[in-house]
């Protein structure tokens, strides 16, 4: 028998129990996005002692700075080839395993692991193998198979070096995930089909992908958040926003003009507006994407 907590009459202990966790929220997420939102209508001296009250100059600047729709189309591409290959890469691991008889654990913790390393130090790592002088693997490309690799020259090959580290970092968070999401599936559905004559391919795109849909969408709003906010530690630590400004997407661009250039108010600016596409992005794939998702009843 489940007993259920009524507060009804105990309201001050409902709000007691509450408050620790709402004095968190307030000092570091709505004290901070107040300051934000606070400077982006001001023009601050670089030592903070002074402010100017600008209204939207510093959001006109913004958005009619050619370096920023730059970093918008840098973002575009460095978000989207992150999170379709963390995402594939996560169900197709999660796949693979979810079929293995023995040594699953092992399997799973082997994929699992990445995900305890911090995003500073999978850049490093990262960097210490595509190095171009020191690197093993850039040495092997640049050897073996005659590929100049070279991410601090090279603005291609360095997009494509954070959107690998990124996508690597993330992948073991969808395999769990997606994993979980295949052992729910009931065997008997897989049985049926396959004694009705489905082959692997048509069992997974009938049956098994729209039974995990729910889960694939989930994914898809985390990592499209992740690859916007979370990927700063793994660029700045890979390639600092070079070179010459190819991996300079916007998170990185707001830290750039804020604590690099010392324009307080422009890179406030460049926050709330930051903010406001993420919420719009995660509103359109609410609105378009969650049709194509089906629910168990």
């Amino acid at each position: 028998m489940i007993k259920r907590v009524n507060f009804q009459r105990h309201k001050p202990l409902a709000f007691l129990l509450l408050a620790p966790q709402m004095l968190v929220l307030a000092i570091f997420v709505f004290w901070p996005a107040a300051q934000a939102l606070y400077q982006a209508f001001t023009i601050t001296d670089p030592f903070g002692q002074h402010s100017t009250f600008v209204w939207f100059d510093n959001f006109r600047d913004v958005l009619t700075s050619p370096e920023y729709f730059n970093s918008i189309y840098r973002t575009a591409i460095f978000s989207t080839g992150t999170t379709a290959s963390a995402v594939l890469a996560g169900l197709g691991f999660a796949v693979l395993v979810d079929r293995v008889a023995r040594g699953k654990s092992v399997y799973r913790l082997m994929i699992i692991w990445p995900y305890a390393v911090a995003p500073v130090l999978a850049g490093v790592l990262w960097l210490f193998l595509f190095h171009p002088i020191y690197g093993a693997i850039a040495l092997m490309l640049k050897q073996g198979f005659g590929i100049p690799w070279n991410p601090l020259l090279d603005g291609s090959d360095a997009m494509l070096l954070v959107i690998v580290a990124a996508a690597w970092k993330q992948v073991s968070y969808n395999f769990v995930f997606f994993l979980a999401a295949l052992q729910a599936i009931p065997r008997s559905l897989i049985e049926a089909a396959a004694i009705d004559g489905a082959g692997p391919i048509r069992r997974f795109v009938s049956i098994v992908f729209p039974l995990i849909s729910p889960t694939t969408f989930f994914l898809l709003v985390i990592n499209v958040v992740y690859a916007f906010f979370d990927t700063f530690g793994i660029i700045h630590a890979l390639t600092q926003g070079g070179p010459g400004g190819a991996t300079d997407i916007l998170v990185y661009k707001v830290y750039a003009d804020g604590f690099l250039g010392l324009d307080l108010g422009l890179s406030s600016a460049q926050s709330v507006i930051l903010m406001i596409l993420v919420i719009g992005l995660t509103a359109v794939q609410f609105r378009y994407l969650e049709r194509r998702v089906k629910y168990a009843q």
